[in-house]
């Protein structure tokens, strides 16, 4: 019988924790958003559980966030702000005064 390596298992880095006070949960409050127990939400911010991919959405959701900008295989630096939904910016009418000049000037 041919023995199978298991393939080593790359971590998934999270911003839960992060996000939790910059929006004032509790993990209770979280836990209680999606559903788990406080404490599934305090292992999976120390790395300890990973979240199903329901979960992970599920807890993305909460804080209006692509599954992305919540959790990744490469350490979280960049800001969340960077998916949040651009603001159309709106510039005021011009008045052209040259159209005026034009017609007085016939």
């Amino acid at each position: 019988m041919a023995r199978t390596r298991k393939k080593k298992q790359r971590p998934i880095y999270n911003r839960l924790r992060v996000l939790r006070a910059e929006t004032n949960l509790s993990r209770a409050d979280l836990a209680a958003k999606v559903g788990v127990n406080p404490q599934t939400i305090g292992a999976i911010e120390r790395g300890d559980h990973y979240p199903s991919l329901d979960l992970a959405m599920s807890l993305s959701e909460v804080f209006a966030l692509p599954v992305e900008a919540v959790f990744n295989r490469e350490p979280l630096t960049y800001s969340p702000a960077a998916y949040a939904p651009q603001q159309p910016t709106t510039t005021a009418p011009t008045v052209n005064d040259s159209s005026d000049k034009k017609a007085g000037a016939t």
